[in-house]
């Protein structure tokens, strides 16, 4: 696994900050603010690029994609597998991302205005489109199976690890490496999701701003960052004693068909979502200990969210453990759901469930164990990950401790 998130570059230093109830969400650094609604974020602060990829070639690749290749590299080193004349074909590669190269695009388009189109880099078209992320850790790896990026909004992560699994269990590879990536913190987005009134402006209050199914909570906050991992079908990865942290068992996939940005009123899209994940992984729902929501913090979205889990796991929602770690890294859109797998596959195997933080007053209609502002201890054996996505689309992974 590898990550570069914001709370921290690598998977150690982020399970720190989760368990310990850090938030990663400031006032907005990287531009102008002035006039935004919001001017908070999560934004990746401490990430040094030259650790992992040459100098020359940073200057031709877009944040989402560096963000991508260097979680990607983590990722490899940790399962130590390389690739090989032997294996080359047998190894592919599923990264998403929501938005692309954002700030490569809004940076050209000055240049365009201020300079004239002769001064717009050739690089630039391979900086920006989305699977540029893959191919570029499939140039770096010389990875020749399978090479696609998924582009399904908020749902882009985990969409990306179900069809690396997918892959694996089709026999069309051996090993993926799988995930998402976003960088799309630019003065334009953060204009568009204003101008929905879709994020929090809790200025005043960067840290406590993300308050997913909690009372008070206004929005969602942006983030950004990345989240790899490498799957691999478990023979072949006992066989070379691999370092194995979970199993992916099952995985859901549909769509609301109901609206441009809001899910069914009913929550029925995201319900199905979960029975398909179940059925696929030959699951009954109490075998679920634990879900890391999509958790936006969003007035509609949490109560609908909340209103499917009851309607999936009918009582056995009142034993469940579900909490959004959102509200330490604010919303990743495309990398959400492959950060928020790696919390998950980390709670399962470290034995202690991550908080919901910012969570002080109850929603009577939200009313579920929201792990509430501190990280708990407890062993759990199933877990489960929801991403919900712009357009409708939902993606559902289930996870099992590996027990050898």
């Amino acid at each position: 696994m590898g990550m570069i998130t914001p709370l921290g570059t690598g998977v150690r230093e982020n399970w720190r900050a989760v368990c310990e109830g850090r938030s990663g969400i400031d006032r907005i650094t990287r531009f102008d603010v002035s006039g935004l609604a919001s001017q908070i974020a999560g934004e990746v602060r401490d990430f040094d690029p030259e650790r992992y990829i040459d100098k020359k070639q940073l200057r031709r690749m877009d944040p989402f994609i560096l963000y991508a290749l260097a979680a990607s590299i983590m990722a490899m080193d940790d399962a130590r597998l390389a690739v090989t004349v032997s294996n080359e074909k047998r190894v592919g590669v599923v990264v998403g991302t929501g938005m692309g190269g954002l700030q490569t695009i809004e940076a050209a388009r000055d240049i365009l205005v201020q300079k004239g189109p002769d001064r717009i880099s050739p690089f630039h078209v391979p900086m920006i489109i989305g699977n540029l992320a893959p191919g570029q850790i499939a140039i770096h790896f010389g990875a020749k199976g399978p090479n696609l990026c998924i582009v399904t909004a908020c749902a882009s992560g985990t969409h990306s690890i179900g069809h690396g699994f997918r892959l694996i269990r089709q026999e069309m590879a051996d090993a993926v490496i799988a995930g998402g990536t976003e960088a799309a913190l630019t003065r334009l987005s953060m204009a568009g999701f204003c101008a929905m009134r879709a994020l929090s402006c809790r200025n005043e209050d960067p840290s406590r701003a993300c308050r997913p199914f909690e009372r008070d909570r206004d929005g969602f906050v942006m983030g950004e960052g990345a989240g790899i991992v490498v799957l691999e079908e478990l023979g072949h990865a006992e066989e070379r004693g691999a370092p194995i942290y979970g199993e992916v068992i099952g995985y859901g996939e549909n769509g609301d068909a109901y609206h441009i940005a809001a899910p069914l009123p009913d929550g029925s899209g995201a319900a199905e979502c979960m029975r398909l994940a179940l059925h696929d992984a030959c699951m009954d729902a109490t075998e679920v200990e634990y879900i890391n929501a999509h958790g936006t913090g969003t007035l509609y979205n949490d109560r609908v969210e909340t209103g499917a889990i009851k309607e999936v796991f009918k009582e056995h929602a009142r034993h469940l453990a579900v909490s959004s770690t959102k509200s330490m890294t604010g919303h990743m859109l495309g990398a959400a759901g492959a950060v928020e797998g790696i919390y998950t596959i980390l709670a399962l195997r470290e034995g202690r469930l991550p908080p919901t933080i910012n969570y002080e007053n109850p929603d009577p209609e939200c009313d579920l164990d929201y792990v509430p502002n501190q990280s708990r201890p407890k062993g759990v054996r199933v877990g489960m990950s929801n991403s919900f996505g712009f357009g409708g689309t939902n993606g559902v992974l289930i996870f099992r401790r590996y027990e050898g």
